[in-house]
């Protein structure tokens, strides 16, 4: 259905070729797939906010109490057709949430968090809507308790133990040798 002859398969909606971020294909109860920012725009603005009309068929899919759309099961066929592995995209607020874990076994790295904007609350008169940057933009997690999850890490007690046994033997062969030439040098 989104994929046409030669193109990337996009979503019927706003017409952005699937990925796994902010425009993850989630399907609806009538096995319609459309980007999560679609749905999330769309559920911000729907009267009744656990019911979702298709935009192609119109046929209802209604989510549980408190469940957001994105928890709406993710298109995995499309996916694994793109060759992109899922990410777990939260809806806070008027939010989109991604956040990105490193790679990388590096001790102190911290996670990366995208974030995109859906705008104001339907109905509120705030003031005029300004131009969001489509492609979302890095923040840094704070975190109150990044020394003490890093000592909880244990690679990092590995790595910590071992410059400690590494600075304790240079100061004990500096030592040595100072006072190796302190001694000889009294002798002499």
């Amino acid at each position: 259905m989104a994929e046409q002859q030669g193109r990337e398969p996009e979503c019927p909606v706003c017409w952005n070729p699937f990925n796994n971020t902010f425009h993850t294909p989630k399907v609806l109860d009538c096995c319609h797939s459309f980007c999560v920012e679609c749905l999330a725009h769309l559920s911000l603005v729907t009267p009744v906010r656990r019911r979702l009309l298709c935009p192609l068929c119109r046929q209802p899919t209604v989510l549980a109490s408190g469940q957001p759309v994105t928890d709406l099961p993710t298109d995995t066929a499309m996916l694994t057709l793109l060759r992109l592995e899922p990410h777990h995209i939260i809806l806070e607020g008027h939010e989109l949430c991604l956040k990105d874990q490193p790679k990388s076994r590096y001790f102190l790295r911290q996670p990366r968090v995208y974030t995109l904007d859906l705008g104001p609350e339907p109905g509120s008169q705030t003031e005029a809507p300004q131009a969001t940057d489509p492609t979302a933009t890095p923040l840094p997690i704070p975190s109150h308790y990044a020394l003490r999850e890093c000592f909880h890490n244990p690679q990092f007690r590995i790595f910590a133990y071992l410059m400690a046994v590494i600075l304790s033997v240079s100061l004990l062969l500096i030592f040595s040798i100072f006072w190796t030439k302190q001694f000889l040098w009294s002798m002499g």
